[in-house]
């Protein structure tokens, strides 16, 4: 597929919508590649990654070895995705400590459209694409249940924490960010990104390629030979994964982390008053409510834009 200067820019900003996305706990960067069309493509770009493709390299055929694997798609949305992370980080952290209702109601309201979205790709839905669909609600709800844990800051589990997360990330509906909130890695990860610890995010780097390459081969053949079933089961992830995203939760347990820091460790889900109620706060209902519209009609405003773009 031939691409303009003006293409490679747009996927740019697709992967700065991936890039936000995977800061947030929760939210996966595969969900915003599925909403602007670019999931299918990247896997199976990401996938070309391979023992053939680097024998390319190896040879010196450079450009060779770039034509094979896509290199100015995978480019143009990695660069997208490193600024975002590098520059809404610490905004993005700020904001889930100041106002995290209004952030993740946001959230909320797009990943439910997305799931409508998404499973609206299915023109004939049968049977065995409704139990995919709820097994996927049940697997992602699943680990949303998860309590975080407090583990290891060896080199050894760093690399593993990149490869778990990335495959989360290209999944919708699984956030990498939870994973490595799961892991116990989400605030230890964040803090390396704002410090520009190089070691840290160069092992964590390594462990997402590994697991990134290894991931996108499975991905990638089950959307080719069941595609429906697949994209199923991705839209009942996106379903599931709301339980984590809900934007009124309190605490019913914490711990302290390394730098003697009180976070929370169980949360529980409840109604907008009472949340009031428990904690004395406001509950930005109204504020909430809009935000989650806001973030439902961004989707199909994306949508109708792609339509747009290939019509032309």
């Amino acid at each position: 597929m031939k691409r303009t200067i003006l293409d490679h820019l747009v996927l740019t900003l697709k992967g700065m919508g991936m890039g936000a996305a995977d800061v947030v706990p929760g939210v996966s960067g595969g969900t915003i590649a599925f909403i602007t069309e670019i999931y299918e493509e990247l896997v199976d770009s990401i996938r070309s990654i391979g023992a053939r493709s680097v024998k390319i390299l190896f040879r010196g055929r450079v450009r060779a070895f770039w034509m094979a694997i896509n290199g100015n798609f995978l480019g143009a949305v990695f660069l997208g995705i490193l600024i975002s992370v590098f520059s809404l980080a610490r905004l993005l952290e700020h904001l889930l400590n100041q106002v995290p209702i209004l952030v993740e109601s946001f959230f909320f309201g797009l990943i439910v459209a997305s799931a409508i979205y998404i499973a609206g790709k299915i023109r004939r839905w049968q049977p065995a694409k409704v139990v995919a669909l709820m097994l996927g609600v049940a697997i992602a709800y699943g680990i949303t249940l998860l309590t975080p844990a407090q583990t290891t800051e060896a080199y050894w589990f760093v690399f593993l924490s990149g490869a778990l997360a990335i495959c989360a990330m290209i999944l919708p509906g699984i956030s990498g960010a939870f994973i490595l909130l799961l892991l116990g890695k989400y605030h230890f990860v964040i803090e390396a990104v704002g410090s520009l610890d190089v070691t840290i995010l160069g092992v964590l780097a390594v462990g997402a390629l590994v697991g990134l390459i290894s991931f996108s081969n499975v991905l990638s053949w089950f959307l080719r030979k069941y595609h429906d079933l697949t994209i199923a089961l991705l839209s009942g992830f996106m379903i599931g994964s709301l339980n984590k995203i809900w934007p009124w939760k309190v605490t019913t347990e914490t711990f302290t982390d390394r730098h003697g820091q009180v976070q929370p460790l169980v949360e529980e889900n409840v109604l907008p008053g009472e949340f009031a109620a428990h904690t004395g706060q406001p509950s930005l209902f109204m504020e909430g409510v809009l935000l989650a519209v806001a973030g439902f009609a961004l989707i199909f405003f994306v949508e109708r834009l792609n339509r747009k773009g290939r019509k032309k």
